[in-house]
């Protein structure tokens, strides 16, 4: 596999009093960068992991769940559930599926997302949620934060740079669960 050079911002420590777990900032620096970074937390997860993707139309959500998709070897191609609200694909490899569900045309919080019984789904796959912040929360006390930012300056420049924040919250992420490892790996 070629290697996709990203480079770590730094990396904060666990704060167990607040029930978050490690954060990492990481600048990626093309579409093909934030699918390496999918790939890699990949690498980290595990059936009953949730993950909330948080950013801007056009930021790199689904590039990143695309990646999370080839490192959890799933089957199909990972597009935008936008219009169809959710997508599971299956494991080809005897891990865990990955269940694509994109809230953004979801106004209310769980009660109206409980018809995908995303709740069923959680404990034997991973759920990756775009637009969830405020919607599905409650899922779980361990989830998995993601936030792409664009970065700023001269756009031109940076029109495919993307700052990229990776928190864990609850007692799953607590220790890190190899966010600080995550962040090692592209500094290299």
């Amino acid at each position: 596999m070629e290697e996709v050079p990203l480079e770590a911002q730094g990396s904060q420590a666990p704060e167990a009093e607040s029930g978050r777990g490690a954060q990492t900032r990481i600048t990626v620096d093309s579409p093909r960068a934030m699918q390496e970074l999918g790939r890699r937390i990949a690498g980290l997860l595990r059936p009953g992991d949730l993950v909330l993707l948080t950013g801007e139309l056009g930021a790199g959500k689904t590039t990143l769940t695309r990646g999370l998709g080839e490192g959890l070897g799933v089957r199909g191609a990972v597009t935008s559930p936008t219009f169809v609200i959710a997508r599971v694909h299956p494991s080809l490899t005897g891990g865990p599926a990955l269940v694509h569900v994109d809230a953004y045309r979801l106004g209310g919080g769980l009660d109206e997302m409980e018809d995908l019984d995303l709740d069923v789904s959680l404990p034997e796959s991973v759920v990756v949620v775009e637009w969830g912040d405020g919607k599905v929360e409650e899922l779980s006390d361990d989830r998995l934060h993601v936030v792409i930012a664009r970065a700023v300056g001269h756009e031109e420049v940076l029109d495919d740079v993307r700052e990229v924040s990776v928190r864990g919250v609850g007692a799953r992420w607590g220790a890190g669960a190899g966010l600080e490892a995550l962040a090692g790996a592209f500094s290299e």
